[in-house]
């Protein structure tokens, strides 16, 4: 079921449109996550849809209706929000914090009813906030008060949820908690889930619907694997210096340039820490033979100053073992981190033995500090 979309949605701040013609759509338990660079609008376009902007053309429909036409306290039972900035309270533990997403249902005195407290105590077990119930809401850390706003947010029982950068201020542990729990509460509670990330491995993981804006505009706007393309994310940041692997969903620094000074034989994953060691101590190297469906390939095609590869299950070509051998002979070192040699790679174990006659080959970057 379709709970919000967009049309012809043009946003942005008095009369300067920041972006234009937006035309979304969310249905229940889905995720749909903006990326982009910084200042592309992306926390304009959710302000926008959740309200706290109007609208320079265009219009905003929940659940069928138009926003415009919903009342403050009807469209906050339709929708909660989380937002980058601190919440300002005074004098408020946590469970108070929570409480107050309960205000849209409350009457005008605001006393909250037995089904309200019950609202409050499930988001906070839900999310593991139940023992911050007395703290201070201003004397926790930042994943403790991510965690509590977002309690805030499920007790509010919503149909949608807006989140701008909902893992900003948090740790590696602390972002992937957080994310987990959204996944859950779109896939078991059948929330829809619209937020902006700038962790773009995160987004590529997590997301239904990935929406990338650019100057103004959504550039591409689909699934995962039509959107996270080398192509799609090196136009969408004008990427230069550095890549992003699309497969493993994450971003490597550009290859060394220069005179290449070490082969790696890798394969099976072997040499991806060591292609990693070598561009981080800023040394060109070789890499070979690699087949292109080896787990290092995507690696190794990203980070090597020159890259030997053989086709998919063919076995290694004594072409492909020539030209490496013609890189090994200008080497200081050949590293070999492989274990084990079959049909396939066979080529590999006789260019190690190559480089062991030669007195270069390595287990490890001995040599290099």
């Amino acid at each position: 079921m379709e709970l919000l979309r967009t049309e012809k949605l043009n946003v942005g701040y008095g009369r300067k449109i920041i972006i234009e013609n937006v035309e979304i759509s969310i249905a229940a338990g889905e995720i749909l996550t903006l990326i982009g660079p910084n200042g592309s609008g992306k926390s304009t376009l959710l302000r926008s849809i959740a309200a706290q902007l109007k609208p320079l053309g265009g219009s905003v429909y929940i659940g069928g209706q138009r926003q415009d036409k919903l009342s403050e306290r009807e469209l906050s039972r339709h929708m909660s929000v989380m937002f980058t900035e601190r919440l300002q309270t005074e004098m408020m533990n946590c469970r108070e914090v929570v409480e107050s997403g309960r205000y849209p249902y409350t009457g005008t005195l605001g006393f909250l009813s037995a089904h309200d407290n019950k609202c409050v105590e499930e988001s906070m077990k839900l999310l593991h906030t139940e023992e911050l119930a007395e703290c201070d809401f201003t004397q926790i850390s930042d994943g403790q008060r991510q965690r509590v706003m977002l309690s805030r947010a499920i007790c509010q029982e919503p149909e949608i949820l807006i989140l701008d950068e909902p893992t900003s201020f948090l740790d590696e542990r602390h972002k992937l908690e957080l994310l987990s729990m959204l996944k859950m509460l779109a896939k078991e509670r059948n929330i829809a889930v619209i937020m902006s990330l700038h962790e773009i491995d995160l987004a590529q993981k997590i997301c239904d619907t990935a929406v990338c804006v650019k100057n103004g505009r959504i550039t591409v706007c689909g699934t995962p694997e039509e959107v996270f393309t080398d192509e799609n994310i090196r136009s969408l940041y004008d990427i230069v210096n550095g890549s992003f692997s699309v497969l493993y969903g994450s971003r490597e620094l550009e290859a060394v340039k220069g005179k290449i000074e070490v082969f790696v034989i890798g394969g099976a994953g072997s040499g991806i820490p060591i292609y990693r060691r070598f561009q981080r101590m800023n040394i060109p190297f070789a890499a070979g033979v690699i087949h292109e469906n080896d787990i290092d390939h995507p690696i190794a095609k990203l980070l090597a100053s020159e890259l030997i590869t053989e086709r998919s299950y063919e076995p290694i070509s004594a072409e492909k073992i020539e030209s490496a051998k013609k890189i090994i002979n200008s080497c200081k070192e050949v590293i070999c981190p492989c274990e084990n040699f079959g049909t396939m790679n066979i080529g590999n174990k006789q260019l190690a033995e190559y480089a062991a006659k030669l007195g270069i080959l390595k287990k490890s970057p001995c040599n290099f500090p």
